[in-house]
């Protein structure tokens, strides 16, 4: 083996051991075939002979300095909010448009004199309920943020807190709490428009939705928050100029894009994040970035976000390991180490200040993009997408004609646990014992990880607990452990669960909703054929469909009483 087998470049660090010749020889072909200047030159031949679904993606790559020209328009705007009295913002989005904003509000926070920032990604009803006590109308600004103009989630947010904030303050000034984003053309534009919204900031439409935090779709809410967008975009500016050199070992992009591919395409295919904790809300950004774009035609790459740091004897040969951190953090350093001296493949990223995401954001996307070269994917479509929607629309059809959503069968059931799996059992122990039954020898490379999915009010409880179970598992199979909030994931690693290799094994977690919430047929009138929780039991069986249609082995767990109970309870059979 040899004995440098680190790569440099910038503020990156890739310490590959063994694959270090791999990774030489892809950044040689990417070279010998300008795949960064063809990238540039907007070539769609590197990753598909047709065109479709990429020519009209790539628009993110001019974003840096097509946003700039915005921000005169953008920052009278915010000025005018705050002149206005507004003091809070609730984003209503999900995926692309809501996980960029959500790191710029965790990671920036909120500069004095602007406005507050929070997400609404949960058709939860108690999440919804929630929403509805915790911001004064007065004061609160809502931003109707989605790409197609019809996600459905989004437009229900829409509907809701648009008839709620008319009933508060009267019709007449509703309108003016409400702001969209949306690309040209789109159904959102209409009803902005028809309801008088605000303010309607129009979207390049030739940049895909995971692509945007550099768009209007992320500087937006950057911008209400009180960021210096101009200096963000100028350290984005950074990445995209760095393309142009001739070395490509100095490009960080290229780097990333060209080892992380490489050691995929060897079985070290689980990409798990270890994250500076002011900044750790990027690995969800990342998490949907890779898994969307690099999870299909039966490959994929699995991104491990906000997993317990544990020693490395818990951890199989088919990790590698992403460690961004803020200058002066050493809170990882010890595990880093342990990590480096068991020769797991590792990359190190030092960020000198927070504004250097604006760097990260574009780099990364660039280098997802090499990925898919080196893949032989389009990095740019999301196929299996779709099949979560079409069967959620199946089962809401179903709701309407028959007033119930489908019954499925309970395996097994204790106290307050109900089990639907493939066949009958006596005890939920059992279940999950045939559930993991063939779950493949720990020392393989490429194999398969546990991915749960919990349609559940993602308290600060509830996520504790998840994570313990997820801690439990990981030591017990020596996997990677991965947990989606539904209906948010099915905008992000949805796609890599039903398009990839089908190595994963998927635990759903629901629970029986006591208090729901009409969703209105249209803003401004108080019909309702359905409710919140119709809608997101609907979201979690169509996704159940899809995965067992793609042949995924899928328990799901129903909680009729507290969740957090219920989930203890099943961490016990696994510590």
């Amino acid at each position: 083996m040899l004995q440098n087998t680190i790569i440099k470049s910038k503020n990156v660090e890739v310490h590959l051991h063994n694959f270090y010749e791999n990774v030489l020889n892809r950044l040689e072909k990417l070279k010998s075939e300008d795949i960064l200047k063809r990238i540039l030159t907007h070539d769609y031949t590197i990753w598909s002979d047709n065109p479709k679904e990429i020519s009209d993606r790539l628009g993110w790559l001019d974003s840096p300095e097509k946003t700039k020209t915005e921000l005169h328009s953008l920052n009278n705007f915010v000025t005018e909010i705050i002149n206005n009295g507004f003091s809070e913002a609730v984003l209503l989005g999900m995926g692309g448009s809501s996980l960029a904003p959500e790191v710029f509000s965790k990671s920036f926070g909120t500069k004095k004199g602007y406005l507050h920032l929070s997400i609404l990604d949960s058709t939860h009803p108690e999440v919804i309920l929630n929403y509805e006590k915790k911001f004064d109308s007065q004061k609160t600004l809502y931003i109707v943020s989605t790409k197609s103009g019809s996600t459905i989630e989004t437009i229900s947010f829409m509907k809701y807190f648009f008839n709620l904030v008319s009933q508060k303050l009267g019709k007449e000034k509703a309108p003016k709490h409400f702001i969209a984003i949306t690309d040209p053309g789109s159904g959102l534009e209409e009803i902005a428009k028809k309801l008088n919204f605000r303010k309607i900031f129009l979207n390049d439409p030739n940049i895909g939705g995971r692509y945007s935090a550099l768009s209007l779709f992320g500087i937006v809410p950057a911008a209400l928050l009180g960021i210096d967008v101009k200096k963000l975009l100028n350290n984005a500016q950074l990445s995209f100029n760095s393309l142009s050199e001739e070395n490509v070992h100095n490009i960080p992009s290229a780097v990333l894009g060209a080892a992380i591919a490489e050691l995929a395409v060897k079985g070290v295919d689980k990409l798990t994040f270890i994250i500076s904790k002011e900044i750790e809300s990027f690995g969800s950004w990342l998490e949907q970035l890779i898994a969307e774009s690099l999870g299909k035609s039966g490959k994929g790459i699995l991104p491990v976000d906000q997993e317990s740091v544990l020693p490395p004897e818990f951890y199989s040969a088919d990790r590698l390991f992403v460690n961004i951190k803020l200058k002066g953090d050493n809170s990882n350093e010890q595990q880093i180490k342990l990590l480096e001296e068991a020769k797991h493949p590792l990359i190190k990223i030092e960020l000198n200040d927070i504004y250097e995401l604006g760097e990260q954001f574009f780099c990364w996307e660039v280098a997802t993009s090499i990925m898919g070269w080196v893949l032989g994917i389009n990095p740019f479509d999301q196929p299996n997408v779709e099949a979560a929607k079409v069967s959620a629309r199946k089962m809401m059809r179903q709701f309407e004609e028959k007033g119930e959503l489908p019954l499925l069968e309970i395996s097994v059931k204790e106290n307050d646990i109900e089990v639907i799996a493939s066949q009958k059992y006596k005890t939920i122990k059992e279940a999950f014992s045939n559930f993991f039954m063939n779950f493949n020898d720990s020392s393989s490379l490429g194999r398969s990880y546990i991915a749960i999915h919990a349609y559940l009010n993602p308290t600060n409880q509830v996520i504790s607990s998840l994570q313990s179970l997820r801690t439990a598992l990981q030591k017990k199979y020596k996997s990677a452990v991965t947990i989606g909030i539904g209906p948010r994931f099915l905008h992000s690693t949805g796609q890599l669960h039903k398009g990839d290799g089908g190595k994963g094994l998927f635990i759903q977690f629901t629970s029986n909703i006591y208090h729901d919430v009409p969703i209105p047929e249209k803003a401004g009138y108080n019909d309702s054929s359905f409710s919140f929780g119709t809608l997101i039991s609907a979201q979690s069986l169509g996704d159940r469909e899809a995965l067992l249609d793609k042949n995924r082995n899928v328990i799901r767990v129903n909680f009729t009483q507290d969740p957090v109970s219920g989930i203890n309870k099943l961490t016990s059979l696994f510590s």
